[in-house]
C-alpha cells in the first residue's frame, strides 16, 4: 500500500534534523522546469506562479539560485502547509520514520513523484500552474503517464489523501490496473447533509498519515479505524474506491 498525498506552498530549508537520503527520481525533469522557468521573463513568469507579486518575486530569485540536485531538505520536513504540521513528521520515531519511507509518496509538480527523504529546495510550482510552451499544454500534460506509472511500479494498491488538483495527474492513468481509495473528510452541520471544508480535510489528511504510521497500516482497510479530529467511518456512505469519514460540525 502507498499512501499519496499533496504538496504544501510553504516550505522550509532544512539540514540538519535529517539527511536526505536519495535524490527525487524525476530529478532531471525538476532541472529540465528550473530551466524553462528561469528563463521565463518577470511577467510570463508571475502569471504562470498566478500569486501575488511579492510571492512570485520571491519564487523568481529562488529558481534564479536554484540547483535541484544540491537539495539539502528532506521532502517530509520541507513542507510547512496544515496538512504537514498534523502529520508533525518531526515528533516521528524510528519506526514511523521507516513505516512512511516505505508507504507515503508526496506528489509535486515540480518534482513529480517525491519519497519522503528525497533531497529538494523551496520552490513554487502548482501543478494546475497555467505553464504553455512548446513542450506542454499544461503540467500535467508535461508529466503524462509517467507519475501513474512510477506508482504502479511500486505498488498495487493506492490510497489517495492528495488534492484533487493532485490526484488528477494520477486517477487516470492507474485507473483499472491499481486499487485507487479517496478518503473523503466531512464535516456534518445538520443530519443527512455532508459538506467537505478545505481547512479541516487538510487538518485530517496529516492525521490520518500519523494514524497510519502509528499503527503500521498495511492495507486500505485498516485505516477506517481513524476516530481524530472526531471523524469516524461512515459505512453507508463509502464505498470500495471511496472512503467517507464524518463528524458533527
Amino acid at each position: 500500500m502507498k499512501v499519496v498525498i499533496s504538496p504544501a506552498k510553504n516550505m522550509v530549508q532544512d539540514a540538519d534534523t535529517l539527511p536526505p537520503a536519495a535524490m527525487p527520481v524525476f530529478l532531471e525533469d525538476a532541472e529540465y522546469l528550473t530551466g524553462v522557468l528561469r528563463s521565463m521573463p518577470y511577467e510570463a513568469f508571475h502569471r504562470v506562479m498566478n500569486c501575488s507579486d511579492a510571492l512570485a518575486k520571491r519564487a523568481f530569485e529562488q529558481y534564479a539560485r536554484m540547483r535541484p540536485s544540491r537539495a539539502a531538505t528532506p521532502a517530509l520536513l520541507a513542507y510547512d502547509g496544515i496538512q504537514y504540521k498534523y502529520m508533525t513528521p518531526g515528533l516521528f520515531t524510528q519506526e514511523q520514520l521507516d513505516y512512511v519511507k516505505e508507504h507515503l509518496r508526496i506528489l509535486s509538480g515540480f518534482y513529480g513523484v517525491l519519497r519522503p527523504f528525497d533531497g529538494v529546495s523551496p520552490y513554487r510550482l502548482e501543478m494546475q500552474a497555467k505553464l504553455k510552451a512548446d513542450f506542454c499544454r499544461s503540467l500535467y500534460e508535461f508529466w503524462g503517464d509517467s507519475l501513474g506509472n512510477i506508482l504502479l511500479q511500486e505498488d498495487s494498491v493506492l490510497v489517495n489523501l492528495a488534492s484533487e488538483e493532485y490526484a488528477r495527474a494520477v486517477r487516470p492513468w492507474v485507473k483499472g490496473k491499481a486499487r485507487f481509495i479517496t478518503c473523503v473528510f466531512a464535516e456534518e452541520p445538520e443530519p443527512g447533509v455532508f459538506l467537505e471544508k478545505g481547512v479541516y480535510v487538510k487538518m485530517a489528511r496529516g492525521e490520518m498519515v500519523r494514524f497510519a504510521a502509528e499503527n503500521a497500516a498495511k492495507a486500505p482497510e485498516e485505516l477506517r479505524a481513524f476516530d481524530r479530529l472526531g471523524y469516524r467511518f461512515a459505512p453507508s456512505l463509502s464505498s470500495e474506491e471511496t472512503y467517507v469519514f464524518t463528524r458533527k460540525e
